[in-house]
């Protein structure tokens, strides 16, 4: 009787276990979900007011006010509250919203719209094999790291070369590094959903998850783009 209590404890323990992975994961891409509507709205918005993308001091500013709040968000998550570190996700997701708008002006809608299905589809199927697969990623996200850093290093050389054929290389890689920074990310998420312990720490954890595949999102359609380039 004894075997069979601990057994059917055991598997109540680990029902419990999925079911926390599973609210964390949804919490997660709800996060990102909502992130990215409000940047496509704010994009939206700001790309109907060229004077508004016209100045160049305020466009900087709010680039480093980005970078300024992915830093307190992944230096400071700890001190934190999770209401604080919510509040500072959707503001950068507003931030980049307008940072974004240029681009609706610079490409066809068309080409938009072919980046941003074609960005989903690389996404859903990138994050759905990060879900699934036995195989560990972490060696591939170290491998990714290290070519991030050569993409920026290659993009910065761009500024002054202005080649068109590295632009373009530099474009597949970047596409290449983001949809597998998509399925490591996914994986370590996922791993951290079956440890976690629904507390503040855990909902700290879904916002700091949903940036992170916010970014990857962001960026697998910036790339695109720059590889369709048909511009108005």
């Amino acid at each position: 009787m004894n075997d069979l209590t601990n057994e059917k404890h055991f598997g109540a323990q680990v029902e419990e276990k999925s079911e926390i992975r599973r609210k964390f994961m949804t919490g997660v891409y709800l996060w990102m979900f909502l992130a990215l509507v409000i940047s496509a709205v704010t994009s939206v918005a700001a790309a109907s007011s060229p004077a508004l993308l016209a100045n160049t001091g305020l466009f900087f500013g709010l680039l480093i006010a980005e970078l300024v709040l992915v830093f307190v968000l992944s230096l400071a998550i700890n001190r934190l509250s999770a209401g604080a570190a919510a509040a500072i996700f959707l503001v950068y997701s507003v931030l980049n919203g307008i940072t974004l708008a240029p681009l609706l002006l610079v490409y066809a809608q068309a080409t938009v719209a072919k980046a941003f299905f074609t960005a989903s589809g690389m996404f859903l199927a990138m994050s759905l094999f990060g879900m699934v697969t036995k195989k560990d990623l972490s060696t591939l996200g170290r491998v990714l790291f290290m070519a991030l850093i050569g993409l920026i290093i290659a993009s910065v050389i761009n500024l002054f070369a202005g080649s068109t054929m590295m632009d373009w290389l530099i474009s597949l890689a970047g596409v290449a590094v983001f949809a597998g920074l998509t399925a490591y990310d996914t994986q370590k998420l996922n791993q951290i959903g079956a440890r976690a312990e629904e507390n503040e720490t855990y909902k700290k954890l879904a916002i700091i998850g949903a940036l992170s595949l916010y970014l990857d999102f962001v960026n697998i359609f910036i790339y695109l783009l720059r590889l369709f380039g048909n511009r108005d």
